[in-house]
């Protein structure tokens, strides 16, 4: 028995799709890649999370105690490319915001000022709030994410502010 015109119709459909499908997604640039979707999941995944760590605190048993996780790092690592690389490159060696791998640091003499100076800004330097846009478990593991690319060193902007001193490796009263 021939098949109804319509299920023909059908068939050269998908078929038509297939191809756009497998063009976009596999072979094209405009598709995302397989690192993204990876990256992606995983965001996802470490954000449902969250639930489970309750509402953190930026101050610095908290923020040390989250750097020292790199399940966490991996999170703020993710923000902190998608929202700040923009001003500090990637590897936070600074464009038109300061290096954050030297140990030389603009209104930062401690590591609980990296969250206060990611959640409020510094309007004269051109620093946004983040408050209205993150979570304050999202500026949290942002702020700590910063604090562990300190002491890398890495070529970029020239060193501004004052050297202070290292952070803090102990977690006293961590979460």
């Amino acid at each position: 028995n021939e098949p109804p015109g319509w299920w023909w119709w059908l068939w050269i459909g998908s078929v038509v799709f297939s191809v756009f499908y497998v063009m976009h997604y596999h072979v094209s640039i405009f598709g995302p890649s397989v690192e993204q979707k990876w990256e992606t999941a995983r965001n996802d995944y470490y954000q449902r999370l969250f639930g489970d760590l309750g509402t953190l605190e930026g101050d610095a048993a908290t923020l040390v105690t989250m750097s020292q996780d790199q399940r966490w790092m991996a999170l703020g690592r993710g923000m902190f490319l998608a929202n700040c690389a923009q001003c500090h490159k990637a590897d936070g060696s600074g464009l038109t915001g300061p290096n954050l791998t030297d140990e030389q640091w603009v209104n930062v003499k401690g590591i609980e000022d990296i969250y206060r100076v990611v959640s409020d800004g510094v309007v004269a330097k051109g620093m946004p709030e983040w408050s209205s846009r993150l979570g304050q478990n999202q500026r949290v593991l942002v702020a700590a994410y910063v604090a562990t690319l300190r002491g890398r060193a890495l070529p970029g902007r020239a060193p501004e502010g004052e050297v202070i001193p290292p952070w803090s490796t102990t977690a006293v009263g961590a979460v």
